[in-house]
């Protein structure tokens, strides 16, 4: 067994896919600081409306990323095969899936229970009110991401990734000049605060929907996916989309799930706790762009090596992939160690505030040398491998039953301080690192999908 192969082609495939991908995540995650620092200059009770009124898009995010990652498992596969009708077919199936999910899951929602919506994360009116007035700009943008974001997995799984990351540039400019103006009134336009960050991020998500979907439906040549493909018969595929697809829907949700009940303990804590976790939700996406990217690369060259029928040369390539995982992840730590004070001093917050972040600096600097390797394996190689049913009860059985039953004892029982109350609620990634390097030894991660089979 080697740690990492000496294939030049497989680095170059894989750093193809995967540095493209980052630079889009790094892009993403610079909107949301930008975001961050401007509405923090209005102070923590507004800070702490749009972080927890942000939770409910981000569980939305997280289902959409399951139903596209789920998706590209097959998509991934289907390119290795050249089935180009199996492919549309699965397509289909996740475009109908995505709809569905954002008009009944969550606009509906939105639009008459607001109220209802925060108050699962804290109980403090003044917040509640502020995220009520964020809501009222966020339903549109559920269906608008959700498009756009099951479309660009498609994309990247087909080896398409520079239109995604010249799209994220674009928005990036978008969101931040229109928050500019809109929450401080600039060039003549209304002092609109928090209700400003929301329309920026509406116009930003146009934006997007309109370059990603735009060329999907109407110019890509490589799929050729079109509007009135949607209409397609697809009863061949749905049983084998439910067998491979659905658990990392099933997956992804619960642990958005699971992630709001995070949330709800730490709004448990208090405004100083939700505010100093706003702050460093930043470092922590910034510290995984690049685990991101590895993650997406390995689940469709995975899915590619698969397709082409070469079993020992995927088994080898996912020991390549895990050790990266842990070497990044250790880079990751000294880089969190590095920026957190700079990061922190960027707010304008309390003492207590800035202590409780420091604290989680240090934490998350620990959880993420664990969280690369397992997220590059979870999210990446045994997804790509088409394990989805072991993962799905990966993430269930170790986030519910140790990280939120744990994080809410050291947080709401033993009052311990901030360092490990995240460290509990965090623990599943430790558990699952180990867990899935037994899983990759065995070799049953890898899941045979023939082209005939899913033809019907």
């Amino acid at each position: 067994m080697r740690l990492f192969v000496k294939d030049p082609d497989f680095y170059k495939q894989t750093a193809a896919i995967a540095i493209p991908i980052s630079l889009q995540t790094m892009i993403t995650v610079g909107v949301n600081m930008m975001d961050n620092i401007m509405v923090g200059s209005l102070g923590e009770t507004v800070l702490s409306g749009v972080a927890l009124a942000n939770q409910f898009v981000t569980i939305f995010q997280i289902c959409c990323m399951g139903i596209g990652m789920g998706a590209s498992v097959l998509t991934a596969r289907f390119w290795g095969m050249k089935d180009l009708t199996s492919l549309k077919k699965t397509i289909t199936i996740m475009l109908r899936l995505c709809i569905g999910l954002a008009v009944i899951g969550f606009m509906l929602p939105t639009i008459f229970i607001p109220n209802l919506m925060m108050r699962l994360f804290i109980d403090d009116g003044e917040v509640i009110a502020q995220g009520v007035l964020y809501y009222r700009w966020m339903v549109p943008c559920y269906l608008l991401q959700g498009l756009a974001l099951t479309c660009t997995i498609v994309l990247r799984s087909v080896g398409q990734v520079r239109l995604p990351l010249y799209t994220s540039i674009g928005a990036f400019f978008v969101n931040v000049g229109c928050n500019y103006v809109f929450i401080f009134g600039k060039f003549g336009a209304p002092r609109m605060e928090i209700q400003g960050a929301a329309l920026g991020t509406l116009i930003s998500r146009i934006f997007e929907f309109s370059m990603i979907c735009g060329y999907f439906f109407l110019k890509d040549q490589r799929i050729g996916y079109r509007v009135k493909d949607l209409t397609m018969q697809c009863g061949s595929l749905v049983k084998d989309y439910i067998t491979i697809s659905i658990p990392v829907l099933v997956s992804d949700a619960l642990l958005a799930l699971g992630n709001s009940a995070v949330t709800m303990v730490v709004g448990a804590l208090g405004k100083n706790f939700v505010s100093a976790n706003s702050i460093t939700m930043v470092v922590q996406q910034l510290s995984t762009v690049l685990i991101q990217g590895i993650s997406h690369a390995g689940c469709i060259v995975t899915g590619h090596t698969l397709g082409e029928g070469k079993v020992e040369k995927a088994q080898a390539q996912a020991w390549t992939f895990a050790s990266l995982g842990a070497a990044i992840g250790l880079v990751a730590a000294a880089v969190i160690l590095l920026i957190s004070n700079p990061i922190i001093g960027m707010y304008n917050i309390s003492q207590e505030t800035r202590m409780i972040a420091k604290q989680l600096m240090e934490s998350i600097a620990l959880i993420i040398v664990f969280q690369a390797m397992n997220s590059i394996l979870t999210k990446g190689v045994l997804r790509g491998g088409g394990d989805t049913k072991f993962l799905m009860v990966a993430d269930i059985l170790f986030l519910w039953v140790a990280s939120v039953p744990l994080g809410a004892l050291a947080g709401l029982y033993f009052h311990l301080n901030a360092f490990w109350v995240y460290f509990f609620l965090k623990i599943d990634q430790v558990i699952k690192a180990v867990w899935c390097i037994f899983r990759l030894r065995s070799g049953k991660w890898i899941k045979v999908i023939t082209s005939k089979e899913m033809r019907g």
